[in-house]
This record gives C-alpha cells, sequence and structure tokens, in this order.
C-alpha cells in the first residue's frame, strides 16, 4: 500500500475520470484505473478524453469502458486539426445525464479541470489541488515534482481505490499487430526502433547522435526502424542522413494502435522522454530513454530489468546560463525562466546509450 486509502463510495455504477491531455500523461494514468476497476469491479469507467483517446480505446480490454471527447478549453486540451468547435457548457449539460456517481480529475493541478468535474453532478468528487485550484470534496495537493504514476494512484487511494501495480500496461490488440505487419511487413532481422522527435524541443536529443546509434546497431544486425509523427518529419529525415547505412523511416504511416503493435515487435525502443517511450515500455518492450534531470523524477520508469533511463544533469539554459530549477522554488535565487528552448539533453554521450541498448538486447544469462 503506497499510503492512505480514503473510503470507498457506496453503490457506485459510474465513474467519470478526466485526463484529456497527450499520449504520455495518459499511460501514466494506467495503474490508477486498474486501481479503480479492482476497486469497483461493476462501475463503468468512462475516460473524458480528447478525439485520440476514443480511436484507441476502441475495441481495446483493459480498465476503460467508454471514452467520452471533452470539448477543447484552455489547460484542458487544444482543438485538433479541422475539429469542428463544441461549447463546454452544452458538453457538461449532457454529462450531468450520465448520472456520475464518482468524478475524478487526474489532469493536472486543477485551476481549470476542477471547476469541470465539479459541473459534473457527481455525488462525490475527488482528485488534485494545487494552491490556486478550488477545492473537491477529496483532494491532494498537487505538488510538482513526483513521479506520475505514483501521483495519481494516490488520488484515486482517496476514494477507497488501493494500488493494485505501478507498472502501466497497455493491451496490444490483434488488429494492431496486423496494421504493424501491413506498414512494415514480416521482419527478416530483429528490429530496433527509434524515436527522435518530442514536442518540447528542449527534450530532444540530437539527431546525428541518434544517427550514430543507428549506425551502430545496423553494424549489429539489427532492422533500424526510425518512427515519428508528420510534425517529425524533418528530424526523422536528419537522422536517417546521419545514420548513414540503410535504416527505415517510419513517419506518420501507422495509426497509434499500429504503433502499438509496432513496438511489441520489437526488440528495443530508444526515445527521448515523450509519449512513444512511454507507450513501448507499456506494451512491454524494454526502452533507453534519454530525460532531462526533472523529467527523469517525474516520469522514467523505476524498473531496471528492461529498461535503461539516462539523465541529463543539465541545470541552466545552454543559451543564456539561466538556472532553470528556481521557477518551481520561488524561494531560491535565480530567474528560472527563459525563452530559450534548445536541447536540455546534448549532453548525454553516444556511448552511454549504446552500451545500454546492447546491454539489454543481450540474451539473457549472458
Amino acid at each position: 500500500m503506497l499510503g492512505p486509502v480514503g473510503e470507498r463510495v457506496p453503490d457506485v455504477a459510474r465513474i467519470a475520470v478526466l485526463r484529456a491531455n497527450a499520449l504520455g500523461d495518459f499511460i501514466f494514468i494506467l495503474p490508477a484505473l486498474e486501481a479503480l476497476r479492482a476497486a469497483y469491479p461493476a462501475a463503468e469507467i468512462v475516460l473524458l478524453g480528447a478525439p485520440w483517446h476514443a480511436k484507441l480505446w476502441r475495441d481495446r480490454p483493459g480498465p476503460v469502458d467508454r471514452v467520452l471527447v471533452v470539448p477543447p478549453a484552455p489547460g484542458i486540451r487544444d482543438p485538433g486539426p479541422d475539429e469542428p468547435p463544441s461549447d463546454l457548457e452544452d458538453f457538461l449539460a449532457a454529462a450531468r445525464k450520465e448520472r456520475f456517481d464518482l468524478a475524478l480529475q487526474l489532469h493536472g493541478g486543477g485551476g481549470n479541470s476542477n471547476p469541470i468535474v465539479a459541473g459534473l453532478g457527481a455525488r462525490v468528487t475527488a482528485g488534485l489541488r494545487a494552491e490556486d485550484a478550488p477545492p473537491l470534496d477529496r483532494w491532494i495537493r498537487y505538488v510538482y515534482y513526483q513521479h506520475e504514476v505514483i501521483r495519481y494512484l494516490e488520488a484515486v487511494a482517496l476514494v477507497g481505490a488501493p494500488a493494485t501495480t505501478i507498472i502501466p500496461a497497455l493491451a496490444v490488440t490483434d488488429a494492431d499487430r496486423a496494421e504493424a505487419r501491413q506498414v512494415l511487413g514480416e521482419p527478416t532481422r530483429p528490429r530496433v526502433a527509434l524515436h527522435p522527435g518530442a514536442t518540447d524541443t528542449r527534450r530532444r536529443w540530437p539527431p546525428e547522435r541518434f544517427g550514430e546509434v543507428a549506425r551502430a546497431l545496423a553494424g549489429d544486425g539489427y532492422e533500424v526502424l526510425v518512427t515519428g509523427t508528420p510534425a517529425e518529419q524533418e528530424t526523422v529525415d536528419a537522422v536517417v542522413a546521419a545514420a548513414g547505412v540503410p535504416v527505415n523511416p517510419q513517419v506518420g504511416t501507422l495509426s497509434l494502435g499500429g504503433l502499438a503493435g509496432c513496438y511489441a515487435g520489437c526488440a528495443l525502443v530508444i526515445s527521448n522522454d515523450t509519449g512513444p517511450l512511454h507507450l513501448a515500455g507499456a506494451v512491454g518492450t524494454p526502452t533507453v530513454g534519454v530525460y532531462w534531470v526533472g523529467n527523469l523524477i517525474n516520469g522514467a520508469t523505476p524498473l531496471r530489468a528492461r529498461h535503461r533511463p539516462i539523465a541529463s544533469w543539465t541545470t541552466r539554459c545552454p543559451v543564456c546560463g539561466v538556472d532553470c530549477t528556481p521557477g518551481i522554488y520561488p524561494h531560491r535565487p535565480g530567474d528560472g525562466d527563459c525563452p530559450h528552448r534548445d536541447s536540455f539533453v546534448a549532453d548525454v554521450p553516444v556511448v552511454e546509450v549504446v552500451e545500454a541498448a546492447r546491454e539489454l538486447l543481450r540474451p539473457a544469462g549472458r
């Protein structure tokens, strides 16, 4: 047991869980959803998420029974391309007709999200609360530096749902694997996937470093995939050029389910700290992740049998030298903020990543 467990709420038939942000963020709440499923086995668990959640969870076994798509709203989610406008008040009015017994805010500090959870009209609300956020019926303080998985497990424990696991796990379906086979073909050699992108450019290890890793692993006899979204095409192209050996770029060719099927068939995934890295771990694939130290605290897996998070200890902006850590500690000296978005992980040497990869790829017992 990770900490105090609150009283279970009686007669719960339907539970709403707000978590409408990015892929990695969703992977982090999977253990909390499993805890809710174990504590309330007869209840319907409804994820209040984004359109991509609804696509991912269609016909997928796991702790989510249904997805309600939350309209774009400040601090909740941005609108997708060509997404028609929708009104939050209309959404809440329709959601109240669902007659939720429990509503949980697992979305962040609660400044924007707690009013939405409160507006669902559930019998009991619970979740996270930063200092400037309105309260819920049961809440735990949001403190930035805490591992994300543990944060949300503590939140669901407020309603009597103790942890059953700390390991995020996502089921891979036959359709996922079939899509991966259709796009990639059958492997003739063991596959390794590199994912060099990340939405926050400060988390990106330089493409030429990924290229060196690709060259080393291709020389070891592996088929090297380089995955990316269409917005990351330039980054993938740079990795392919730097590799100087045949690699297999896959940019926007796979759905999210297909990417899960792809990673499930890989011997290893090497990535920046971004959603696909956490997806790979959740489908059971060994990973090497390149992390900024602050993100290592919040997001890196604690497991080492199959995973190697490698940390950069850079704390000052590589452009202007500003210490970027004091922003969360207001009583400490320093600005803590700067406009630059250059990589904070460029100091991680290639040899560390290659050694970690080869160690994980080595057959067990050798």
